[in-house]
């Protein structure tokens, strides 16, 4: 313990004591957890809590409002989000190599922090299953305040946590199933959560979520194809080739768009959803890159950034047309 003496004003004299020990400590320890948030990708967790968002609103919409369980539910999938990047950042460090070999960009690559050596194999291991163990329980608690049929939807989503790396990467599966998992189970889930059943509404809703997420990581594989081909991953970049995985891009990014426009067409949505198309203009931009610099590297960077707006604000105006439809009653 130190202590030291400070010149106060008029003359008066004031100590000030403190503990180096327990400074260092403090300082050390949030150290150790800012690196532990900073290897869960925290910049792209919002996606998780939009797609509640998403089906909060429109259970809202439907007449139904639960602040408490959206919160519950938010913390949930964020966890379980978390979850699966680091296990994949662990995965691809200790077991397939390929972070070995990837050069990391602002939006794909990995955290980049265990091949700095930021963080230990060990430690990301631990907090991939603290992280799903959390998120679990929580989806476990919200099952059984709301009924089984969320149980299930949970643990399709448990299941594609734990085999997104090791099993659907190496299949020609982990787009489609990241876009399940991160696209229409947690809209659909968030409005049974809320609304206590389902509804065709919150399908339909659910399927440009989908589609965007499906693209977020199809767009995301370019710049890695070369140390994913190494490494034994079989996603679709690596099954079709470059040339021609920017036109599965491009039709899925429109396909997204089509969707909105038939399902409010169709009576299903209601007509405030087509917010969500002014999300077209980053989706435009990035799909344009996409077909020019398929074969480029810092040339795609720009369609990278670009991709996760219009995912990100596909998912924001849809949830504002719904509170708007909800407040005009």
């Amino acid at each position: 313990m130190v202590a030291e003496t400070v010149a106060g004003c008029c003359g008066t004299l004031r100590v000030r004591v403190y503990c180096p020990d327990t400074v260092h400590i403090v300082e050390g320890g949030s150290r150790v957890f800012k690196k532990y948030v900073l290897e869960t990708r925290p910049q792209f967790l919002t996606l998780a809590l939009v797609l509640v968002v998403h089906g909060s609103a429109l259970a809202a919409w439907h007449g139904s409002i639960h602040i408490g369980r959206s919160i519950l539910a938010a913390i949930g999938l964020i966890l379980l989000q978390a979850s699966v990047n680091v296990l994949n950042d662990w995965h691809d460090w200790t077991r397939s190599g390929i972070d070995h070999d990837t050069v990391q960009t602002p939006f794909s690559g990995g955290s980049g922090m265990l091949p700095a050596r930021d963080l230990e194999p060990r430690e990301a291991l631990i907090l991939g299953i603290g992280t799903l163990l959390a998120g679990s329980a929580i989806g476990l608690y919200l099952a059984w305040a709301a009924g089984w049929e969320l149980l299930i939807i949970g643990l399709v989503g448990a299941v594609l946590v734990v085999l997104y790396t090791p099993v659907f990467t190496r299949t020609g599966l982990g787009e489609i199933m990241a876009g399940a998992g991160l696209g229409i189970l947690p809209v659909v889930g968030t409005y049974f959560l809320i609304t206590g059943g389902f509804d065709t509404a919150a399908w339909v809703s659910g399927i440009p979520a989908t589609l965007l997420t499906y693209n977020l990581l199809l767009l995301n594989e370019f710049p890695d194809t070369t140390a994913d081909t190494a490494g034994g991953r079989h996603h679709m970049v690596v099954l079709l080739g470059k040339r021609r995985a920017r036109w599965l891009y491009a039709v899925a990014e429109a396909a997204a768009f089509v969707v909105i426009v038939i399902g409010v067409v169709t009576g299903i949505l209601t007509p405030w959803v087509l917010l969500a198309l002014v999300a077209a203009v980053p989706a435009a931009k990035a799909v344009t890159i996409a077909i020019r610099e398929y074969d480029g590297f810092e040339e795609l960077i720009p369609a990278l950034g670009a991709n996760v707006q219009a995912l990100l604000g596909v998912n924001v105006l849809m949830a504002a047309g719904y509170a708007i439809a909800a407040l005009l009653g």
